[in-house]
C-alpha cells in the first residue's frame, strides 16, 4: 500500500464514524448547542463540507462536486449563530452531501503520487498543512475533531455515550 492509498483509506473510514455518531439525531437535534455560543451540529456539518470542497479544489481544481446553489453562504461564520431550522438543510441532505464530498476527496487522494503528497499545499492552507499529504490527513483530523464535538451534543441531549 502506498501512502496515498493509506491516507485515502483513513479518509474513507471517517464516514461510518460520522454516520454512527449522528444516526439517532433528529433534524431538531442537529440544532442543539452543547453550551451557549457553541456551534450546533447542523452548522458544523455544512462547515466541514464547504471546507473540504474548498481544500480539494485548491489542490486539484474541479476535483470536488459542485455544492448546491447558496450552500457555502449558508455555512459562513456569521450564519453559525442562527438557530432557525429553515436556515439549514435537513440531516439526510447534509449527510448525503458530506458523503459525496468525502468520496470525491478519497478519489483525488488515491490518485496522488508520493511526489504530489510531498508537494507544498496551496498557500492559503500552508499554515494549517504544509504539504498536500498533510492536508489530506488534516481533513480526516478535522472530521474527528467535529465528531468529538458531536459527542458533547449527544450528552447534552441525553443520548447514549458511544465512546
Amino acid at each position: 500500500m502506498n501512502p496515498g492509498e493509506l491516507i485515502a483509506d483513513t479518509l474513507a473510514a471517517d464516514l461510518p464514524g460520522l454516520n454512527g455518531t449522528l444516526a439517532d439525531f433528529s433534524d431538531a437535534d442537529l440544532l442543539a448547542r452543547p453550551v451557549p455560543a457553541a456551534n450546533h451540529p447542523a452548522w458544523q456539518l455544512g462547515h466541514m463540507i464547504v471546507s473540504e470542497t474548498n481544500a480539494g479544489n485548491l489542490v486539484r481544481p474541479g476535483s470536488m462536486p459542485e455544492l448546491p446553489a447558496g450552500f457555502a453562504e449558508r455555512f459562513s461564520k456569521d450564519r453559525a449563530r442562527s438557530d432557525n431550522a429553515a436556515d439549514f438543510p435537513k440531516k439526510a441532505d447534509l449527510l448525503a452531501q458530506f458523503e459525496k464530498t468525502r468520496r470525491a476527496t478519497v478519489a483525488w487522494v488515491r490518485k496522488l503520487s508520493p511526489q504530489e503528497l510531498d508537494a507544498p499545499s496551496p498557500e492559503k492552507l500552508r499554515g494549517w498543512a504544509p504539504t498536500v499529504g498533510r492536508l489530506a490527513l488534516a481533513l480526516s483530523g478535522h472530521v474527528a475533531m467535529h465528531i468529538g464535538q458531536f459527542q458533547v451534543a449527544r450528552r447534552k441531549l441525553g443520548k447514549p455515550v458511544l465512546f
